[in-house]
């Protein structure tokens, strides 16, 4: 939706970047003391100071990172939203739950996430390989829309991963592997969403034999004696002690008010300011590099100023913690002044042009939760198509973040890891063409740069461009060009239109094209039609997109 009817539809008006308006239903809420300690410098929590941030180099540089996106909707292995999807009668998921549980009225979440021990994980492992396959950053979901903090959480101090599922302290021991790899250390978070995202946990079926029987998502600490959760308030993990919002009964609803418009039965104060104090204290205690809201800008804008007071708070502590400013934050759908407050992040898409901001295309090789339909399928994204994606967000000034799902026992299965190790094959012959590389005057050519599908919402164009051997993709470093041919061509036989004699796009001569993955030179003349590059007719089996170096 577009930002100005949104602001319109919720009683606000915009001036710049500030809110000069207040809605009735859901009042804007001046700054106020957590319980938590917020770091004060630089940075106050405003749009306007937080416009003056600049991203720092080694993020630029970096271009890939790894993102375990992992938390107890994998233990179910099926699939994305599991938790909402399970409460949707007759949905996939709700049919899973069926099988696997029981009815969501005697089974609920809460009861999935006590099956989740998470006793085949290995932090130490999994963020070695990673760091060996090429990435300069990981990243590891710090919550979810099932508001189960994976942390030692002060302000979720029941439903945390410490005391309930695993009870080990998840982000601790990620931040601890990434540490020891001396990669910098992301968290995301999602949790903002519980209250509107868990309503499905209110309803009942409303056919069949437990027709109109609650299911569990209204139950409050009294109802759990005897059982496994005996002293455990529910309540503070579904967040349902609100009426529902407009349209709740229909499941897509939630798109149209993911903004917090459209009818969404407004979050309390308190749910507001708690989001507030338990993603300070994930900062304070783990000190995060990099944080991604999955929200449109920050959490609770344009209704809370909470996303912007853990924004400042995140720039401040980096600052004082490195005595330089070394945070990323990501956020989504944001306008053309938010893009220079924080990094814009495209969900399982990619920018159509080369940005003169660097930005992050975010995407899994299957579903964001690990779902064993796409294992048995065989639908992983292979790794052809991870590396074309790579090269095409880099050539924009973009960076790649790759999700690999983690089974609920903390492992990654055959399929994903020899993906994985394929990729990193890749990355150990053709870095160079990645790191610290800046885009070229122009990022590409071929069919693929015509008629680009566009971003939906907060992305979404991913995989609808596919590339041909006549797709080339440009970057720079220093005075080395790199061209990559992004799929292998039929007669080995390549021809650059952008470097045709006399370019404007390349007036130096060209006095070497070496094949960067063999260390080769390759034949070449240069022509009015193109620079034309000979392969020789034996190929490796993981050249599926071919780097030349061009001086």
């Amino acid at each position: 939706m577009e930002r100005r009817t949104l602001l319109k539809q919720l009683g606000l008006t915009i001036s710049g970047l500030s809110l000069a308006g207040r809605s009735q239903a859901a009042p804007f809420f001046a700054p106020s003391a957590t319980d938590e300690k917020i770091q004060k410098g630089k940075f106050e929590p405003t749009w306007e100071s937080l416009q003056t941030y600049q991203v720092p180099d080694w993020y630029r540089n970096a271009k890939f990172g790894i993102w375990a996106h992992w938390g107890p909707q994998c233990q179910p292995e099926a699939g994305d939203w599991y938790a909402r999807g399970m409460y949707e009668e007759g949905s996939r998921q709700y049919k899973i739950h069926q099988e696997k549980y029981g009815h969501p009225s005697k089974f609920g979440f809460k009861d999935v996430i006590n099956e989740w021990k998470a006793d085949q994980w290995n932090p130490d492992e999994l963020v070695s390989l990673y760091k060996g396959v090429g990435a300069k950053y990981f990243f590891a979901m710090a919550n979810h829309h099932d508001n189960l903090d994976l942390y030692n959480s002060k302000y979720q101090k029941n439903w945390n991963s410490t005391k309930v599922g695993p009870k080990k302290d998840i982000i601790g021991g990620w931040a601890k592997a990434a540490k020891k790899q001396g990669l910098p250390f992301g968290v995301s978070v999602h949790a903002a969403h519980a209250w509107r995202w868990f309503e499905t946990a209110q309803r009942s079926d409303k056919n069949g034999p437990l027709a109109g029987v609650p299911y569990d998502g209204n139950l409050t600490k009294a109802d759990g004696k005897g059982l496994w959760w005996e002293g455990l308030d529910p309540q503070e993990l579904y967040a349902q002690r609100h009426p529902l919002s407009q349209n709740s009964a229909d499941n897509g609803s939630i798109h149209g008010q993911w903004h917090w418009g459209n009818g969404v039965y407004p979050p309390t104060k308190a749910y507001m300011e708690n989001f507030v104090n338990r993603t300070i204290d994930l900062i304070n205690q783990y000190d995060p590099d990099l944080i991604y809201f999955d929200d449109s800008q920050l959490p609770f804008w344009p209704i809370s100023d909470a996303g912007i007071r853990i924004a400042a708070h995140h720039y401040n502590h980096s600052i004082k913690k490195h005595g330089e400013l070394r945070a990323i934050l990501n956020g989504k759908i944001l306008d053309e002044n938010q893009r220079k407050a924080m990094v814009w992040d495209i969900e399982r898409g990619q920018a159509n042009d080369v940005l003169p901001f660097v930005w992050q295309s975010d995407t899994c090789i299957g579903d964001w939760h690990y779902n064993r339909a796409v294992y048995d399928r065989k639908g992983y994204k292979t790794p052809q198509m991870v590396v074309q994606t790579l090269v095409d967000v880099v050539s924009k000034n973009g960076n790649y973040l790759l999700n690999i799902p983690v089974r609920g026992n903390g492992s990654i299965d055959e399929q994903e890891r020899a993906i994985v190790e394929s990729i990193g094959r890749w990355m150990n012959a053709n870095s160079e063409s990645i790191y610290d590389t800046r885009p070229w005057t122009v990022y590409g050519e071929g069919p693929s740069t015509e008629n680009q599908a566009k971003l939906t919402g907060q992305g979404f164009n991913e995989g609808k461009t596919k590339f041909t051997a006549a797709d080339i993709r440009f970057n720079t470093k220093g005075d080395v060009l790199y061209a990559t041919v992004m799929n292998a061509p039929t007669d080995g036989k390549t021809t650059i239109k952008s470097l045709a004699q006399g370019s404007a796009n390349y007036s130096r001569t060209v006095n070497k094209v070496e094949w960067l993955s063999q260390k080769q030179s390759l034949p070449f003349e240069r022509t009015a039609a193109g620079l034309v590059v000979q392969f020789p007719p034996n190929r490796p089996a993981d050249s599926f997109v071919d780097v030349l170096k061009i001086v």
